[in-house]
């Protein structure tokens, strides 16, 4: 358990200091990634709580549509 915690926050650093918008020689299908699809991808993985991610994204579209209605009455 220790260890998947150790590589999954190592890989989390890892993703976080990367420079963003600077172009790589080679581009690949996660570059066109959103930030909703990386987590999607993310929810399917065995990692301990990943499970939850999905769960988050459905909160936040409840909320948006709960914002947009609000915003549409007049």
């Amino acid at each position: 358990m220790k260890r998947i915690c150790l590589v999954v926050s190592v890989l989390l650093g890892l993703y976080a200091c990367t420079k963003p918008g600077k172009p790589s020689g080679q581009a690949n299908s996660a570059d066109t990634l959103t930030r909703r699809q990386k987590d999607s991808i993310v929810s399917t993985m065995p990692i301990p709580g990943a499970s939850k991610i999905q769960d988050a994204q459905k909160a936040v579209d409840k909320i948006n549509a709960r914002m947009e209605a609000l915003d549409t009455v007049h």
